[in-house]
């Protein structure tokens, strides 16, 4: 008897096993790998995590649970791509999103395309990942093959052509700088006053200011993550690049922590992005105010391609699963064209085109006045006002 109860039991394990595996193979996998090193980092990921929850509370898609496994690639690219791998062959995903940092991003491309299986770039904006030709890799933020258009025009016609560029190995970082260095010499014959990359991991950059200087530039171009672009900014003012000097960084400069761990330094930094939490359109507006009350910050533009990212997801989800067989390799290509097949799509970073002239209009009424950074703590309010607002520059070429 005993000995029948034990089977039975097992009779009984066995058959919650294969219920559990028919129940997991009729589900959405969503594999995520990005950087959750900060504070910011971290909403980021809850901003996903929410947003799937809600799905899931709605019915999921196609009567479909989403199953969401999220891991931490610290911006580190080996840990990049042990994650995609483990994603695309372990965790039998759908579609990955991520990398935060196009370093990691880059070398995932080979490992997700090898097994098939679609990734959606929130955050990454190096124009080589995009450029490797797989068939697999969507992004949501501008390239940095653009920003160079936006940056370099106004750059070269508002402020200066003497330019000293200082950039980390980073891959966004290195093509931001290098991209606009051929830019300047492409469209208006010049050729830096000075140029460096920075060793990996390098938090002293006063020994490369200091021949910055020397060269005596109408700009500075200080190319880095939030971390470097910091100690860049600050550092600056240390060897004594006077403000009459023009400090301009790329895209992480619209990310909160710049401006809050910069201080004074950032003061008047000049950058482009993809949104702006001025914006004063309606779906800006209610997203700022979602962001703000929910995690308590005010987003800057790697929050808004995230939700962009996630607004365009869940269609293209809809439009796949309703063709799902079963067959992880075909379902991961209906999911793959189901992207490809996005059209029309409006969302945050969809803001209305501005003429050239507009936007140095735009320059010289907001030179003296309060711009978007209505996210810092009080006390740096009044040191932030003349911080480059004009992400918004960007839209005349898009």
């Amino acid at each position: 008897m005993k000995k029948l109860k034990v089977i039975f039991s097992t009779l009984v394990f066995t058959a919650g096993l294969a219920l559990s595996s028919i129940a997991q193979a009729n589900d959405i996998k969503i594999g995520v790998s990005f950087r959750m090193l900060s504070d910011v980092g971290y909403k980021h990921g809850e901003l996903i995590t929410d947003t799937v929850e809600m799905w899931n509370k709605e019915g999921g898609i196609n009567g479909r649970k989403i199953d969401l496994t999220l891991y931490n690639d610290e911006c580190k690219s080996e840990k990049g791509v042990a994650n995609a791998t483990k994603l695309a062959y372990q965790d039998k995903v759908h579609v990955i999103i991520g990398s935060s940092c196009s370093s990691v991003t880059l070398p995932m491309v080979p490992v997700i395309t090898k097994a098939k299986v679609p990734q959606i770039i929130p955050h990454s904006t190096s124009s080589k990942i995009t450029m490797q030709g797989s068939e697999y890799i969507f992004r949501v933020p501008v390239s940095s093959r653009f920003y160079k258009l936006v940056q370099g025009k106004f750059t070269a016609e508002q402020q200066g052509k003497k330019i000293a560029y200082i950039y980390v190995p980073d891959q966004a970082s290195m093509v931001f700088a290098k991209e606009m260095i051929q830019y300047m010499k492409d469209e208006y014959g010049v050729e830096p006053t000075y140029a460096v990359q920075a060793g990996e991991k390098e938090t002293d950059f006063r020994s490369y200011l200091m021949k910055a200087k020397a060269t005596n530039p109408d700009v500075i171009v200080l190319s880095g993550l939030v971390d470097e672009t910091v100690r860049m900014l600050v550092q600056s003012y240390e060897v004594g690049i006077p403000k009459s000097v023009h400090r301009v960084a790329n895209s992480v400069a619209s990310k909160v922590e710049v401006p809050t761990n910069a201080g004074k330094a950032a003061v008047g930094v000049v950058y482009s992005a993809a949104f702006a939490a001025s914006d004063t359109r309606p779906i800006a507006k209610k997203f700022v105010k979602k962001i703000k009350s929910t995690y308590g910050v005010t987003p800057g533009h790697d929050f808004s391609q995230m939700q962009d990212l996630l607004d365009m997801l869940k269609p293209a989800l809809t439009k796949a699963s309703a063709k799902f067989t079963g067959d992880l390799a075909a379902d991961r290509l209906a999911v793959r064209d189901a992207i490809a097949g996005i059209t029309n799509f409006t969302g945050l970073a969809s803001g209305q085109n501005t003429s050239y002239d507009q936007i140095l209009k735009r320059w010289k009424k907001l030179e003296n006045s309060s711009c978007w950074y209505s996210y810092i703590q009080p006390k740096w309010r009044s040191i932030i006002k003349k911080i480059y607002e004009r992400c918004l520059i960007h839209r005349s070429f898009f």
